[in-house]
């Protein structure tokens, strides 16, 4: 069961943490605890994760009781409601008007129903209630170590947002290059090489303008760039700097903001990169094949033979999911520098072992061709 209640403050911050997970999903999950309320969600290729966690102290009051259902194991399980995301993001589509007219706001389920209710109570006795049906799924879980990573910025939103406003409207994913010197925000190189998209944006900020700035490997990661502007659209509401943790191509990024009211977290997969054999130092980067590698493992169904594979996703390839007919239940993700941990539903830890790039082989000429060089050969020395 979960009861709590806001401001109209406090529904526009609401509001903005449900903006920036819809561009993860169209699926948002509301995770109850004694820790607050939780909002999460994932892609459907496992290559994004999001949640922000909403502590008890935010909410003009909050309260939180597990559900009287017991499980298969016999002991009490928690509320945990999925819902669509085309059905909630509509109560939050003007956040302005809602700060302006909404004096109070009320969360809370109706878990015989399984119903999820918004009710509005506004300026001049107007009361607007909204009622969603949910579906009992349990919440997702990323494990990732961000305090291992080699490299740590932290930047205020509006530093990041002038970097942000100079990529086009389809721009797709967005390329991070460090050095100890600067930092350099650019247009990734794959979609610089379309002829279509005559516009390459890049602009360099320096130690000075971080809160934080920590380099220990020189690098060059690319990403999403809708889930970066999702963060950023949070971000700018609480007036919140985004921490940035990373490490090599293939490792996922994490953005985080840690307040004191509220935590978000975003976990991003990142191209790597597969460079052809045979190739000149300053032909690699336009030769090289970029794969992402997936964020996700999955488990298999209760009574089926376990089995662990990565998923890689071109950058201009469509999004496919590993198991398409499997309910996701727990998510584990890539561990900085080492092999995969997978968690399974009986609490079992496996490791999975790290997929290796392996080059492109060259394609051997055709035979036909050589008889005809042959033939010219011998009809020229004679």
């Amino acid at each position: 069961m979960l009861k709590c209640g806001m401001n109209g403050s406090q529904v526009k911050v609401f509001g903005k943490a449900v903006q920036a997970l819809s561009r993860i999903s169209d699926e948002l999950w509301l995770d109850p605890s004694e820790n607050g309320l939780t909002l999460r969600s994932v892609n459907s290729c496992r290559s994004a994760y999001g949640c922000v966690l909403f502590s008890p102290l935010f909410f003009q009051h909050y309260q939180w009781s597990t559900s009287a259902e017991r499980n298969d194991n016999n002991t009490i399980s928690n509320l945990n409601c999925k819902l669509g995301i085309k059905s909630i993001l509509p109560i939050f589509r003007c956040l302005s008007s809602l700060e302006r007219n909404v004096e109070k706001c009320k969360i809370f389920t109706r878990p015989d129903k399984s119903k999820v209710i918004f009710q509005f109570f506004c300026r001049h006795g107007i009361k607007r209630t909204h009622n969603m049906c949910f579906q009992e799924s349990q919440p997702l879980q990323v494990i990732f170590e961000k305090n291992m990573c080699n490299n740590t910025l932290m930047i205020q939103p509006r530093v990041l947002a002038e970097a942000i406003v100079l990529f086009t409207s389809n721009q797709e994913e967005v390329t991070l290059a460090v050095t100890p010197l600067n930092v350099c925000i650019k247009s990734s190189n794959e979609e610089s090489m379309d002829l279509t998209n005559s516009v390459y944006s890049e602009m360099f900020v320096g130690p000075d303008e971080f809160d934080f700035f920590q380099i220990g490997v020189d690098t060059e990661i690319t990403f999403c760039l809708k889930e970066l502007k999702g963060m950023l659209i949070f971000s700018e509401a609480i007036r919140a700097p985004i921490s940035i943790h990373f490490d090599i191509p293939g490792k996922p990024v994490a953005l985080s903001i840690d307040d004191m009211l509220l935590e978000a977290h975003f976990v991003l997969a990142t191209l790597a990169d597969e460079p052809s054999r045979g190739c000149s130092p300053q032909s690699l980067c336009l030769s090289q094949k970029r794969k992402r590698s997936d964020l996700v493992y999955a488990n298999l169904k209760a009574g089926e033979k376990d089995s662990k594979a990565t998923e890689y996703i071109s950058g201009k390839a469509a999004p496919t999911r590993l198991y398409p007919n499997e309910t996701l239940t727990d998510i584990s993700t890539l561990e900085n520098r080492g092999s995969p941990i997978m968690r399974g539903v009986n609490g079992d830890i496996t490791e999975v072992p790290e997929s290796s790039v392996s080059d492109t082989e060259e394609v051997p000429a055709s035979q036909s061709l050589r008889k005809v060089k042959e033939r010219c050969c011998n009809s020229t020395m004679s």
